[in-house]
């Protein structure tokens, strides 16, 4: 069993920036892929961005080149640093772990105002 624990959220204005982090109870090197999701009242659950324990990562349209995901497989943490964020951008962030089980975090809040 895998526990992730988010933090970093917070309430910034549009334009600002914000770095998650997920603190992972196992090492990760052995977790196939370490992942951001967001859910948005009222919307869907959708991925943001994935790291593999190759390094290749994938991003949604929406936040290419303003968010980027990496892993500190030292530190068994992987991070997401959102730059130029937008209003639409609110939601709630959950890491999510992917190997022979998939696991959740319990989500960090991030609120950006316009």
């Amino acid at each position: 069993q895998v526990q992730l624990v988010e933090s970093g959220g917070g309430l910034v204005q549009a334009g600002g920036s914000l770095r998650l982090s997920c603190a992972a109870s196992e090492n990760i090197k052995f977790i196939n892929v370490l992942g951001w999701y967001r859910q948005a009242p009222g919307k869907q659950r959708e991925l943001v961005a994935f790291i593999t324990t190759g390094g290749t990562t994938n991003y949604a349209d929406s936040v290419k080149d303003r968010f980027t995901i990496s892993r500190d497989n030292a530190k068994n943490t992987v991070y997401l640093q959102m730059v130029r964020l937008k209003p639409e951008d609110t939601a709630i962030y959950y890491c999510n772990a992917k190997s022979l089980n998939e696991y959740w975090g319990r989500g960090t809040q991030v609120t950006v105002s316009s």
